[in-house]
Protein backbone atom coordinates (compact mmCIF):
# COMPACT_ATOMS: atom_id res chain seq x y z
CA UNK A 1 0.00 0.00 0.00
CA UNK A 2 2.61 2.55 0.88
CA UNK A 3 4.30 1.69 -2.70
CA UNK A 4 0.75 2.89 -4.06
CA UNK A 5 0.66 6.19 -1.52
CA UNK A 6 4.56 6.89 -3.00
CA UNK A 7 3.35 6.45 -6.93
CA UNK A 8 0.53 8.80 -6.34
CA UNK A 9 2.35 11.38 -4.24
CA UNK A 10 5.08 11.30 -7.05
CA UNK A 11 2.01 11.83 -9.90
CA UNK A 12 0.96 14.80 -7.26
CA UNK A 13 4.61 16.00 -7.31
CA UNK A 14 5.17 16.38 -10.83
CA UNK A 15 1.87 17.19 -12.01
CA UNK A 16 2.00 20.17 -9.15
CA UNK A 17 5.50 21.23 -10.76
CA UNK A 18 4.79 21.04 -13.79
CA UNK A 19 1.21 23.61 -13.26
CA UNK A 20 3.78 25.66 -11.10
CA UNK A 21 5.82 26.42 -14.66
CA UNK A 22 3.29 26.69 -17.04
CA UNK A 23 1.23 28.97 -15.27
CA UNK A 24 1.01 32.55 -15.91
CA UNK A 25 -0.12 33.74 -12.77
CA UNK A 26 2.92 33.90 -10.13
CA UNK A 27 0.26 33.65 -7.17
CA UNK A 28 -1.22 30.53 -8.76
CA UNK A 29 2.45 29.17 -9.69
CA UNK A 30 3.40 29.25 -6.34
CA UNK A 31 0.05 27.73 -4.94
CA UNK A 32 0.86 24.64 -7.68
CA UNK A 33 4.73 24.94 -5.95
CA UNK A 34 3.35 24.78 -2.24
CA UNK A 35 1.03 21.35 -3.46
CA UNK A 36 4.18 20.15 -4.68
CA UNK A 37 6.50 20.31 -2.20
CA UNK A 38 4.05 19.55 0.62
CA UNK A 39 3.47 16.02 -1.67
CA UNK A 40 7.41 15.78 -1.64
CA UNK A 41 7.29 16.20 2.39
CA UNK A 42 5.13 13.69 2.62
CA UNK A 43 7.00 11.51 0.21
CA UNK A 44 9.90 12.46 3.23
CA UNK A 45 7.25 11.00 5.73
CA UNK A 46 6.67 7.61 3.97
CA UNK A 47 10.24 6.97 3.66
CA UNK A 48 10.34 7.33 7.64
CA UNK A 49 12.30 10.82 7.40
CA UNK A 50 9.80 12.89 9.55
CA UNK A 51 12.53 15.38 10.42
CA UNK A 52 13.82 16.09 6.62
CA UNK A 53 9.56 16.40 6.17
CA UNK A 54 8.88 19.04 8.89
CA UNK A 55 11.77 21.32 7.04
CA UNK A 56 10.92 20.39 3.89
CA UNK A 57 7.12 21.66 5.19
CA UNK A 58 8.72 25.21 7.11
CA UNK A 59 11.66 25.82 5.13
CA UNK A 60 10.39 25.24 1.89
CA UNK A 61 6.29 25.46 2.03
CA UNK A 62 6.49 28.27 4.18
CA UNK A 63 9.80 30.28 4.85
CA UNK A 64 10.63 30.38 1.36
CA UNK A 65 7.60 30.23 -0.41
CA UNK A 66 6.51 33.75 1.77
CA UNK A 67 9.79 35.19 0.21
CA UNK A 68 8.55 34.30 -3.26
CA UNK A 69 5.61 36.14 -2.63
CA UNK A 70 7.34 39.32 -1.06
CA UNK A 71 9.44 39.10 -4.05
CA UNK A 72 6.15 39.02 -6.23
CA UNK A 73 4.38 41.88 -4.27
CA UNK A 74 7.80 43.88 -4.36
CA UNK A 75 7.78 43.49 -8.47
CA UNK A 76 4.02 43.94 -8.78
CA UNK A 77 3.63 40.86 -10.50
CA UNK A 78 0.59 39.74 -8.81
CA UNK A 79 -2.05 42.68 -9.85
CA UNK A 80 -4.75 41.56 -7.57
CA UNK A 81 -6.31 44.47 -7.38
CA UNK A 82 -6.49 44.23 -11.27
CA UNK A 83 -7.20 40.70 -11.75
CA UNK A 84 -10.90 38.84 -11.59
CA UNK A 85 -12.52 37.10 -8.57
CA UNK A 86 -10.71 33.51 -9.58
CA UNK A 87 -14.03 30.50 -9.83
CA UNK A 88 -13.77 27.69 -8.44
CA UNK A 89 -12.68 25.90 -11.82
CA UNK A 90 -9.65 27.80 -11.50
CA UNK A 91 -8.52 26.65 -8.04
CA UNK A 92 -9.96 22.50 -8.83
CA UNK A 93 -6.58 21.65 -9.86
CA UNK A 94 -4.91 23.01 -6.62
CA UNK A 95 -7.52 21.71 -4.38
CA UNK A 96 -7.53 18.39 -6.25
CA UNK A 97 -3.37 17.59 -5.77
CA UNK A 98 -3.73 19.59 -2.33
CA UNK A 99 -6.79 16.68 -1.14
CA UNK A 100 -4.61 14.00 -2.72
CA UNK A 101 -1.68 14.81 -0.85
CA UNK A 102 -3.94 14.94 2.48
CA UNK A 103 -5.45 12.02 2.25
CA UNK A 104 -2.31 9.64 1.43
CA UNK A 105 -0.79 11.70 4.38
CA UNK A 106 -3.31 10.85 6.26
CA UNK A 107 -3.69 7.24 4.88
CA UNK A 108 0.01 6.88 5.82
CA UNK A 109 -0.53 7.96 9.44
CA UNK A 110 -3.38 5.34 10.41
CA UNK A 111 -1.35 2.53 8.58
CA UNK A 112 1.92 3.39 10.70
CA UNK A 113 0.33 3.55 13.65
CA UNK A 114 -1.70 0.41 13.10
CA UNK A 115 1.02 -1.50 12.64
CA UNK A 116 2.88 -3.47 15.61
CA UNK A 117 5.06 -1.19 17.64
CA UNK A 118 8.67 -1.39 15.89
CA UNK A 119 11.93 -0.85 17.85
CA UNK A 120 12.79 2.80 17.13
CA UNK A 121 16.00 3.56 14.98
CA UNK A 122 18.73 5.30 16.79
CA UNK A 123 17.69 8.50 16.63
CA UNK A 124 19.69 11.36 17.19
CA UNK A 125 19.05 14.22 19.54
CA UNK A 126 18.11 17.38 18.00
CA UNK A 127 20.84 19.45 19.71
CA UNK A 128 23.24 17.56 18.02
CA UNK A 129 21.74 17.75 14.77
CA UNK A 130 22.10 21.40 15.21
CA UNK A 131 25.70 21.37 16.50
CA UNK A 132 26.88 19.21 13.36
CA UNK A 133 24.97 21.75 10.71
CA UNK A 134 26.32 24.90 11.69
CA UNK A 135 29.99 23.55 12.83
CA UNK A 136 30.58 21.62 9.65
CA UNK A 137 28.19 23.12 7.61
CA UNK A 138 27.95 27.37 9.00
CA UNK A 139 29.71 29.11 6.10
CA UNK A 140 26.88 26.96 3.71
CA UNK A 141 24.46 28.77 5.93
CA UNK A 142 25.88 31.95 6.22
CA UNK A 143 26.08 31.93 2.07
CA UNK A 144 22.60 30.82 1.69
CA UNK A 145 21.43 33.63 3.66
CA UNK A 146 23.72 36.06 1.65
CA UNK A 147 22.05 34.80 -1.51
CA UNK A 148 18.35 35.42 0.13
CA UNK A 149 19.65 38.82 1.18
CA UNK A 150 21.04 39.85 -2.47
CA UNK A 151 17.47 38.58 -3.82
CA UNK A 152 15.91 40.77 -1.89
CA UNK A 153 18.42 44.05 -2.36
CA UNK A 154 17.79 43.11 -6.15
CA UNK A 155 14.03 42.89 -6.15
CA UNK A 156 13.87 46.42 -4.04
CA UNK A 157 16.41 47.81 -6.82
CA UNK A 158 13.81 46.24 -9.77
CA UNK A 159 10.89 47.67 -8.09
CA UNK A 160 12.14 51.13 -7.60
CA UNK A 161 13.54 51.32 -10.72
CA UNK A 162 10.03 50.34 -12.49
CA UNK A 163 8.62 52.89 -9.87
CA UNK A 164 10.42 55.82 -11.67
CA UNK A 165 8.23 57.32 -14.53
CA UNK A 166 7.30 55.47 -16.59
CA UNK A 167 7.77 57.44 -19.94
CA UNK A 168 11.13 58.66 -19.10
CA UNK A 169 14.64 56.44 -18.28
CA UNK A 170 15.05 56.93 -14.71
CA UNK A 171 18.31 58.69 -15.77
CA UNK A 172 16.29 61.63 -17.14
CA UNK A 173 13.88 61.80 -14.56
CA UNK A 174 13.69 64.95 -13.14
CA UNK A 175 15.22 65.47 -9.63
CA UNK A 176 13.01 67.26 -6.75
CA UNK A 177 14.59 69.84 -4.75
CA UNK A 178 13.67 69.13 -1.03
CA UNK A 179 11.48 71.48 1.59
CA UNK A 180 11.82 74.55 -1.11
CA UNK A 181 11.53 75.85 -4.51
CA UNK A 182 13.85 76.86 -7.15
CA UNK A 183 14.36 80.05 -6.78
CA UNK A 184 14.60 82.35 -10.50
CA UNK A 185 17.61 84.63 -11.09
Amino acid sequence: MEQIIFYILAAVAVIGTVLAISEKHPVHAILYLVTSLFAVAVVFYLLMAPLVAVFEVILYAGAIMVLFLFVIMMLDLGHPEKGFSPHWREWLPALLLSLVSIASLVMVIVSRHSQLAVPAAQSIPIREVSRRLFQGHGVAVELISLQLLFALVGALYLGKQQASSPGLPPSSAPERVSGSEEKSP
